[in-house]
């Protein structure tokens, strides 16, 4: 656990570090049919889903990119987890990733959530450009990321194979500016 890890709190969300102790949570998340659909990964043990702990360490070992782990600040309980990859200080953008357990969708954690990493983003890490990448059908994704304030840039067509086809992707980005 690093002691410099950047904590963020929000008015109901603690975002902190993710620990080994969050390996279950993150199975639970990445192996629930309702999250998996729209995220890039997905596990069938807690075994093989030591391959996203090990993603989520080497982000910051590298310093390509940081994610945390979205609690209740009440209660501490896990509830998600977001961040950033692909992080460029040269060109001074990132990808930005979220997911959240079914049982807290569509009370607004996932814009209180991402709005404190966007807020790191461009004070804390001196980003210029957030990237979101949000696959065609996945509505809900594009109007939350709407609402933050990003921008739809265009659709790459059929630009990855997932689940035996071909998807599109939509752009979405946000600038500091």
């Amino acid at each position: 656990m690093s002691t410099n890890f950047p904590q963020r709190t929000t008015q109901r969300l603690l975002l902190r570090q993710i620990t080994e102790s969050d390996l279950p949570n993150i199975y639970r998340g990445l192996s629930h049919p309702r999250v998996i659909p729209y995220y890039g990964v997905s596990y069938d043990s807690l075994e093989a889903t030591q391959a996203q702990m090990d993603w989520y360490a080497s982000l910051e070992k590298e310093g390509t990119g940081i994610w945390w782990a979205v609690c209740e600040k009440d209660s501490g309980a896990f509830i998600g987890a977001g961040g950033l990859n692909d992080l460029s200080k040269e060109h001074r953008r990132a990808e930005i990733g979220f997911w959240l357990l079914p049982e807290y969708w569509g009370q607004g954690y996932m814009q209180e959530a991402m709005q404190a990493i966007i807020d790191y983003s461009f004070e804390g890490l001196n980003l210029h450009r957030i990237e979101g990448y949000v696959e065609t059908e996945n509505t809900n994704c594009q109007r939350g990321i709407a609402k933050l304030g990003f921008k739809n840039e265009g659709t790459m067509v059929d630009c990855e194979w997932k689940n035996g086809r071909f998807i599109s992707v939509m752009v979405f980005a946000l600038l500091s500016s």
